[in-house]
């Protein structure tokens, strides 16, 4: 990092807060494998920063548009956006700093039962106003009024072929053109309505604040199955039965949810081949397996 790099954050947030700001503390944070963050401080105010790769931008514009339609929603606590701009070195996201800390087994009740008013937001469509990004990977938007053509060509079948560019044929693919054209089948007796998604929702996006409420960051927004977002709270671990128990509370998951949450897990372990290689793609190969089972 440079000091025009620098010079030009402390200048978006003044313009964006109305408050002239002047750096007296830059800190690196560790967390994340996407973006290099830092907090930024003077004497009365504090900032959290994410850095990227100038082309990126996009990426930043599309988060800064998705915590602000979460935190519209005031339901579930969000760091506020503060601005988002790029130099010829970077790409940034300026958010308010909230201090953060391990959740309680009260906070994630609380955090079950306001996830859950969250996703009654509804909207008429499936999808999202822009594309953004799932780790770094594109993740496409395009409006759709029916969520299993959504789930097959916008979530599966784009992961499939990222995949298949990158060398991650055989197997995979068949397994994956087997049951894309099945997807139907998950459906028979369920209809998903379109509610306002968090769309990353692993352990490591959510928290709690210094007073105890939860908190979640790091979102990829669309309107989608309220399913794929609980989905993905099982997939690395992280939440308790609290939070489960409070969520069900206040809406009822359906009984087929115990099969469609491997369905929706696939996704992110496709997008974790696309992005990190490994063995994420024999998890991919046994998970759809299991499906085709079932």
């Amino acid at each position: 990092m440079n000091d025009k790099t620098f010079k030009t954050i402390t200048e978006h947030i003044s313009n964006a807060t109305h408050i002239p700001f002047e750096i007296k503390v830059t800190k690196p944070l560790s967390g994340g494998d996407i973006n290099r963050a830092f907090l930024l401080q003077s004497d009365t105010q504090r900032y959290f920063v994410k850095l990227n790769r100038a082309d990126l931008v996009d990426m930043f514009i599309a988060e800064f548009a998705g915590l602000n339609e979460l935190a519209q929603t005031k339901t579930v606590k969000i760091p506020r956006p503060i601005t988002f701009g790029q130099t010829e070195e970077a790409s940034f996201l300026v958010l308010e700093y909230v201090e953060l800390k391990r959740a309680t087994s009260q906070s994630e009740k609380v955090f079950g039962q306001q996830l859950a008013q969250l996703h009654q937001q509804k909207q008429s469509y499936f999808g999202w106003q822009i594309d953004n990004t799932i780790g770094s990977t594109r993740q496409p938007n395009a409006r759709s009024q029916d969520w299993v053509k959504f789930w097959r060509e916008q979530r599966l079948g784009f992961q499939l072929q990222l995949a298949a560019k990158k060398g991650y044929g055989g197997q995979l693919q068949m397994l994956g053109e087997k049951l894309c054209e099945r997807l139907d089948d998950f459906f028979t007796d369920y209809s998903p309505q379109p509610s306002l998604l968090h769309g990353d929702l692993w352990g490591g996006n959510a928290a709690m604040d210094i007073e105890n409420n939860p908190v979640m960051f790091d979102p990829a927004c669309y309107y989608g199955d309220r399913e794929t977002d609980l989905a993905m709270t099982e997939l690395f671990g992280g939440f308790g039965r609290d939070f489960y128990s409070a969520y069900n509370e206040v809406w009822q998951l359906d009984a087929g949810y115990k099969t469609r949450k491997t369905l929706y897990n696939l996704y992110h372990i496709l997008n974790h081949v696309n992005l990190f290689g490994g063995g994420y793609a024999s998890q991919a190969e046994q998970m759809m397996q299991k499906l085709l089972a079932a």
